[in-house]
């Protein structure tokens, strides 16, 4: 008879608590797709010095720079236009371009420590970039002679793009969406 007035208490309390809720259908978070699922993981992965075709930490590609961010417009801008450069201490050699306030390019140079995710930084060789990147598109570059070039990842947006410099190295990695992707000059 003892036993039983053990579990009398318990049995009351396990009443009185409540049932665990179930999620509402609209609440319930699941990716579309395999490839979103994958994109959210890598980016989650990613820290902040890791640039991904998403972006660069808290700044993501097709949307609007985060407030509180660090990058601001900084130096001389084209008066008038709606294309803005912006720039971060925490961030030397990174520039961020925004179209109407979009953010539409991610530009890293050399003497920065940002790197691709797959470990692409500017610095390192065309060879390493093709044996990384197969199938990329070469194009000659506007203002170096040969073997200068650009490397420009076909399909749909975003994507990369690479200067390649005469001594066959990156000389800026650039992520983001076309036409930006592919100006020659920034915003000019």
């Amino acid at each position: 008879m003892k036993n039983y007035l053990i579990f009398i208490p318990l049995a009351l309390l396990a009443a009185c608590s409540p049932e665990a809720e179930e999620p509402a259908a609209d609440k319930i978070i699941t990716p579309t797709s395999t490839a979103e699922s994958a994109t959210s993981a890598s980016a989650t992965a990613a820290d902040a010095n890791t640039l991904t075709l998403d972006g660069l930490g808290a700044l993501r590609i097709g949307q609007r720079i985060p407030s509180g961010s660090s990058f601001a417009s900084r130096g001389a801008q084209i008066p008038g236009s709606t294309c803005r450069t912006l720039s971060s201490p925490d961030y030397p050699g990174v520039v961020a371009m925004t179209v109407d306030g979009e953010l539409r390019r991610i530009t890293v140079s050399k003497g920065s420590n940002v790197a691709l995710v797959e470990g692409i930084s500017a610095g390192a060789t065309e060879a390493e970039v093709r044996a990384t990147f197969p199938g990329f598109q070469e194009s000659p570059h506007k203002y170096l002679a040969a073997p200068g070039k650009y490397l420009t990842q076909p399909g749909a947006d975003p994507r990369l793009h690479f200067e390649i410099d005469t001594d066959e190295k990156v000389s800026m990695i650039h992520v983001g969406t076309l036409p930006e992707l592919t100006w020659v000059e920034g915003c000019a």
